[in-house]
């Protein structure tokens, strides 16, 4: 139903009124809009959304990660991976509770995913809760046995194991570290680093024959994998062959300088003390 016309003479003093407002209130018209007046441009749709949170973290860009997550897991409270996926995210951005709360989250969620129970004890490694960590990596290997033919179980499996040889080390038990670094590097082919971390364990039982035949195996196939590099270093150095240790530093030194680096060998890369002391010996003479 259309409203009615105003009558003619009530026009005038309308009019009249607007005129009186506008010069009581000059700014009202001008005023910027209120919180609610804004509009939010639209919200891309939940797959593209997961997307470019997925993207974001796999380039490593976690400050954009982190909104992005935070906006999938607004449209969708119960996606088990968008949590774990977070809790990756939080890790990476320094904050190991808050990815144990999300991956706590995640694994409600989906009781029996393995890739939660794995994140969350990378995050409790970092808290040094090795209590914790290896519990959820003995859930693994307890429950996802798999098909001996799923490449994927496989991979977690080894994943897990690899994780469980460096709680092991923390806790001084190089001989039980070595044995899962060697599962490890047996479940997945092309596992440099569990070769790797299997044959410094050896170093550090005293086992330096069976350590270099590693360490030069592992060089053979990959020469530029610096970890091989800087522990056959620290062994020959050990062993009294200063010239071939060299040869192997400037290598390993020129493609990964954090080698130099004595905590970050301890805590981040987690070699056994025995290496790490060799290196450092061969680095303050050299």
């Amino acid at each position: 139903m259309s409203r009615p016309p105003l009558h003619a003479a009530v026009l005038p003093l309308l009019a009249l009124l607007l005129t009186a407002l506008m010069t009581l209130v000059p700014a009202a018209a001008a005023a910027p809009p209120t919180a609610r007046e804004v509009r939010t441009p639209p919200r891309p749709p939940l797959p593209e959304l997961f997307d470019q949170a997925l993207r974001a973290s796999r380039e490593g860009r976690f400050g954009d990660a982190l909104p992005l997550w935070n906006q999938v897991l607004e449209v969708a409270p119960d996606d088990a991976a968008a949590w774990s996926n977070r809790g990756n995210v939080q890790l990476a951005l320094g904050d190991p509770e808050a990815a144990i709360a999300d991956q706590t989250r995640s694994i409600a969620l989906e009781p029996a995913s393995s890739d939660p129970h794995l994140n969350r004890g990378t995050a409790e490694e970092a808290l040094q809760r090795w209590d914790d960590a290896e519990a959820d990596y003995r859930w693994i290997l307890e429950r996802a046995a798999g098909d001996p033919q799923d490449a994927s179980a496989g991979e977690v499996r080894a994943s897990a194991l690899y994780n469980l040889g460096n709680v092991q080390g923390s806790r001084g038990d190089w001989p039980a570290a070595r044995d899962s670094f060697e599962a490890a590097a047996d479940l997945r082919p092309g596992f440099a680093m569990a070769r790797s971390s299997a044959a410094l364990a050896a170093f550090q039982l005293g086992e330096l024959e069976a350590a270099e035949r590693s360490l030069r195996s592992l060089i053979r196939r990959y020469p530029l994998f610096a970890d091989a590099r800087a522990g056959l270093t620290a062994l020959l150095w050990q062993r009294g062959a200063r010239g071939e240790a060299e040869s192997n530093w400037v290598s390993a030194s020129g493609l990964d300088p954090r080698y130099r680096q004595r905590e970050w060998l301890l805590s981040t890369r987690r070699w056994p003390p025995e290496p790490v002391e060799a290196l450092q010996q061969f680095l303050a003479i050299s």
